[in-house]
């Protein structure tokens, strides 16, 4: 584990470097192809998940270092105290209504079959994703698309054909998110996969109520203690526990030596 805990600093380098010329508005790998910029990218990502594997593994060790930086009263207040839920319960309500709303109305579309469009192949998924990779042939006009990657991303699933079951996961995963956010069960999680699906709009060039619900939706993982406590979490979380809470292990006392 100690030549682990050596790698963290030099992965973590590695990773910064790999980001600034990924970034850097002078020499970039596009510059040189197309092929190297996609390499770049997933050299990037690979290291940067290797680099969290690592410090996750370490968090438990004896020799850990462990430092807590004291926030402001009113962030420790709105995230950790649950009289702060009756704060977080409008939102939660908002946002959820808005995620259970948007789900429905693909399950069920006016005037349509059940799912149609959605459910029965992902035609209207499919047909966000071309619009989404399109590339404009005017001079001058930018695609909706800003980050090659993203574009890639969805031209794989394009060319896989994976709208027949991905929609079922868009339609499905939208209700899911909004019941769990209304109900409050695990508001943390329901959140999560708001946001990252708030996130995949913006990166498909679709703003909306995207920015508003993106924004409320990370307060709402900050706050994934308390801010379900008027709602099912408040019995749920005592009962699941928080597995990565656990302490740092301490070594046993040394025996003390006998003269």
């Amino acid at each position: 584990m100690k030549t682990l805990r050596g790698l963290i600093v030099p992965i973590a380098a590695l990773a910064a470097i790999i980001l600034v010329y990924m970034e850097n508005p002078w020499v970039r790998p596009e510059q040189v192809s197309q092929t190297l910029r996609t390499a770049t990218t997933l050299a990037f990502w690979a290291v940067s998940i290797l680099l969290l594997v690592l410090l996750f593994s370490d968090r438990r060790q004896p020799e850990a270092d462990v430092i807590e930086v004291e926030g402001p009263a009113f962030t420790r207040y709105l995230f950790s105290n649950t009289r702060a839920g009756m704060f977080w319960l409008p939102i939660r309500i908002f946002v959820g209504f808005e995620w259970l709303t948007a789900g429905v109305h693909k399950l069920f579309p006016d005037g349509k079959a059940v799912g149609a469009g959605w459910l029965d192949g992902g035609n209207s998924l499919l047909g966000f994703w071309t619009n989404a990779v399109k590339i404009p042939e005017a001079a001058g006009a930018k695609p909706p698309i800003s980050f090659e990657w993203y574009r890639s991303i969805l031209q794989v699933m394009i060319d896989n054909h994976a709208q027949s079951w991905f929609a079922y996961l868009v339609v499905f995963g939208e209700v899911a998110i909004g019941l769990g956010l209304l109900f409050g069960v695990l508001v943390g999680i329901a959140s999560f996969f708001g946001a990252t699906l708030n996130m995949s709009f913006l990166l498909a060039g679709t703003a909306s109520t995207n920015p508003i619900m993106f924004a409320l939706g990370i307060g709402l993982i900050l706050a994934w203690r308390v801010a379900g406590w008027y709602g099912l979490d408040r019995y749920l979380l005592p009962l699941l526990g928080t597995p990565w809470t656990r302490r740092v292990t301490s070594r046993p006392a040394a025996a003390p030596s006998r003269a």
